[in-house]
């Protein structure tokens, strides 16, 4: 019988590379270990996500600032913050940011998708991603991925992204157009950082994506004979510790500094 192909998002590809511990312990251990509460700059990065995605089934006379902000507002997460006070700071700033944005955009071009979902097979694999915005451009196809952090991308960033480049190749392959052009968008300053790739560079993040799965699917493997007591998850101790959400469960990333607090990611400096 032939090999089934291993099935992966590329968030789980990203996870073992990471550190293979947290990769246990997120998608192979049973019951999971209980990861850490929702820290604030994710809270963050979810609203602003859902107010964009929102945004596009708002009547055309209602895509203004005004209706940004009622947006922002029923989307807002008060969950990880240091009081109602840094709550409420934050939202105002997401709004102001999101509304920024927005005027640099045609509004009145409507995306092709909306955390639209595509998949892709290889011989080996086969990859589902949702892509956060899916555009049509000159005939072909644009993928739009927002970022919502403090740290602002850069080209390399977007030329290297596996998950970048595997949405590119399943939107090609699901709407059945070229996708070569991939695109950052960083909201809190507007900037957009692209990379045009090409069916080469394209072919090696595939390559890519199996080596990885190869190492995976025997991972997983031994994890089901041997479960816990598989060498091959090994923690991997790294600046990210402090920020981990499974760090509780890890003596090793215990040991790389103290617990970043809820709010740290939204801090300067931290």
């Amino acid at each position: 019988m032939p090999t089934p192909l291993y099935t992966a998002s590329p968030s789980r590809l990203l996870a073992w590379l990471d550190c293979p511990r947290r990769y246990r312990m997120q998608y192979l251990d049973r019951p999971r270990p209980a990861a850490r509460a929702q820290r604030a700059h994710t809270s963050v990065g979810i609203a602003t996500h859902n107010a964009l995605r929102d945004f596009w089934d708002l009547p055309h006379a209602d895509r203004t600032p005004a209706g940004v902000a009622a947006l922002v507002r029923t989307s807002w997460i008060d969950v990880g913050f240091r009081d109602a006070e840094q709550s409420a700071t934050w939202r105002l700033k997401v709004r102001d940011g999101v509304t920024n944005y927005l005027r640099g955009i045609d509004r009145h071009q409507q995306p092709l998708g909306i955390e639209r979902s595509v998949s892709l097979r290889t011989d080996s694999i086969a990859v589902t991603g949702r892509i956060d915005r899916l555009d049509a451009r000159d005939g072909e196809l644009v993928v739009v991925d927002y970022k919502t952090g403090r740290h602002e991308p850069t080209e390399t960033d977007a030329r290297t992204s596996l998950p970048l480049a595997l949405y590119a190749a399943g939107a090609s392959r699901t709407m059945r157009r070229p996708c070569f052009r991939v695109e950052l968008h960083h909201i809190p300053t507007g900037n957009v950082v692209a990379h045009e790739h090409t069916p080469e560079s394209l072919q090696r993040k595939l390559a890519e994506a199996e080596s990885i799965a190869r190492d995976l699917r025997t991972a997983d493997a031994e994890f089901r004979e041997q479960g816990t007591e598989s060498p091959r998850f090994p923690a991997r101790p790294s600046a990210m510790c402090p920020w981990c959400d499974y760090r509780a469960h890890c003596e090793e990333g215990q040991r790389m500094g103290p617990e970043k607090s809820d709010w740290a990611g939204l801090e300067t400096g931290t």
